[in-house]
């Protein structure tokens, strides 16, 4: 699903305003009546019900100003207040004004504090965020600060219009403060603070909603983030051949695993097989071989040289070696930190010619020397939670996950998984893929090597690499969602994630016709 950053949208208002004729404050009150629409699904009947609006100056105010008129015009009892200087309103917005006084409402003046409003807003059955749109940039203050914090202390389900008041539209960071909405209704085209950041904890359930731009503009408009849906993912997987053998189906390759930690390759391997893989050949150091034996039964486990514990610098020539009769290869998981496991990432990374997963120890093992290690013609893909991202040089300082993902995979020339609530995925080409699936019962030790296996097993059926990765993360978020559905988000284990998998991905056709954001 395409996402639209702030300017794009901008540019598809004028397109549509200049090239299709269509008049700005139609679109606005369209706008409106999906945002009264909205309010009137979670007030059921409107008999005696009540609705408080907030309004900027800007045409997110408008938008909020033609609600009010038409949840009026549905019987609702209505208080719209202006947030900002009735001088700064926005054409389009007064015209907006100009009709809801027409058909006998008023927009009130918002005074900080005052008693009277809050309590009336303490009182009401729904409220309507229309304060900031889009276009915010700074941190929220004064009248607009005022009005987010009461609207989050009242008990009413709040319905933002395009998205939550102090959430910045192109990254999903806070601006100050948010509203907290139940439901956010955006109009054209979703936008990255709907699913990145903590804009996504601030936004319910989400509405995209048609207001008439024409839809050959919004097609043509070229974006380069996106939201990964079941809908792609099932068309992204590949087809299994019906005459098909083990062999057709990726030989994939797992380095992993320590004394201490003996979850962590085992994790990975049954990722890999659950996620449709035909040959998973696991090597383990040599102290941990026999109870990697003994809990791997569709892998083909191996022993590899070791020293303390872990790889011995001897593991790296035979990893190597099966490599190349491999399609996909994965390095990390329980590996720890040792001499062997740092040289055997960089043999992996410069010599491998097959797609290489890092995860977990294998990027402790690269660390910061990724750009020592030369250019690499087979696909990288690197899967760090924030604390490894630091450790490789990524930059989290200013909150935009997006842009840091994005940057850094481009300066790699890497496929970039950064983990973590709403998972962002980056390719070198600028490409960014936002995931809408996961919970926090997913938030325990063995789920990220769960993930890795997941995505070797894709790569080794020949999927492009960037897609690779960001389906794999959205079907392992997705069983996580399966599993805290029957389990709940307490009890739900990475063992439970590998069972859920198969019906993740059997699921995607009913899915498809039922998904909610």
């Amino acid at each position: 699903m395409k996402i639209a950053t702030a300017d794009q949208m901008r540019k598809l208002d004028q397109r549509a305003f200049q090239d299709a004729k269509i008049p700005s404050a139609l679109l606005m009150d369209r706008a409106a009546q999906a945002v009264a629409n909205a309010a009137l699904s979670l007030l059921g009947q409107t008999e005696g019900k009540t609705a408080a609006l907030f309004c900027g100056t800007g045409s997110n105010g408008g938008d909020g100003i033609g609600a009010a008129r038409h949840l009026q015009a549905a019987g609702v009892r209505v208080r719209a207040f202006l947030v900002g200087s009735l001088g700064k309103l926005k054409a389009d917005a007064r015209e907006m004004l100009r009709r809801l006084e027409e058909a006998g409402g008023s927009l009130e003046e918002f005074v900080p504090g005052d008693p009277e409003t809050a309590a009336f807003c303490y009182r009401a059955d729904v409220l309507v965020d229309a304060v900031f749109g889009i276009g915010l940039r700074m941190e929220v203050q004064k009248e607009e600060l005022a009005a987010i914090e009461l609207m989050n202390r009242c008990p009413a389900p709040v319905v933002s219009a395009d998205i939550p008041s102090g959430v910045e539209a192109d990254t999903g960071r806070i601006l100050g403060k948010a509203a907290r909405a139940r439901h956010t209704v955006t109009f054209t085209l979703p936008k990255a603070g709907h699913f990145a950041g903590d804009g996504k904890l601030c936004r319910g359930t989400l509405e995209i909603a048609d207001i008439g731009i024409p839809r050959e503009f919004v097609e043509e408009e070229p974006c380069q983030i996106f939201a990964m849906t079941g809908r792609e993912v099932k068309k992204a997987l590949p087809r299994r051949r019906p005459d098909g053998h083990k062999g057709n189906f990726g030989k994939v390759l797992i380095a992993a695993g320590s004394v201490g930690f003996t979850g962590a390759p085992c994790f990975a391997a049954r990722g890999a097989s659950r996620t449709g893989a035909g040959l998973v050949f696991l090597y383990v150091p040599e102290p941990v071989y026999e109870i990697e034996a003994v809990k791997n039964d569709e892998a083909m486990v191996f022993p590899l040289p070791a020293a303390s514990g872990g790889l011995s610098g001897k593991a790296a020539g035979r990893i190597l070696r099966r490599a190349e009769q491999c399609d996909a290869v994965l390095a990390g998981p329980g590996l720890g930190q040792g001499p062997g496991t740092r040289k055997m990432a960089a043999a992996l990374v410069k010599t491998a010619k097959v797609p290489l997963v890092l995860d977990a120890d294998g990027l402790n093992g690269l660390g910061r020397n990724i750009d020592k290690l030369g250019k690499r013609d087979a696909p990288l893909i690197l899967t760090p939670h924030e604390g490894e991202f630091a450790r490789l040089g990524g930059d989290l300082s200013h909150g935009d996950r997006i842009g840091a993902a994005r940057e850094f995979a481009k300066a790699h020339r890497c496929v970039l998984v950064l983990k973590g609530h709403a998972t962002v995925t980056a390719l070198p080409d600028g490409t960014v893929y936002l995931n809408t699936t996961g919970n926090s019962g997913m938030a325990k030790g063995g789920s990220g090597d769960v993930l890795s296996g997941m995505i070797l097993a894709l790569l080794g059926q020949k999927m492009e690499p960037g897609l690779a990765a960001a389906a794999a993360v959205w079907l392992h978020g997705r069983a996580g969602d399966l599993c805290a559905q029957d389990l709940g988000e307490y009890g739900m284990t990475p063992s439970d994630l590998l069972e859920a998998i198969p019906k993740a991905i059997f699921s995607l056709d009913q899915l498809e016709k039922t998904e909610k954001l």
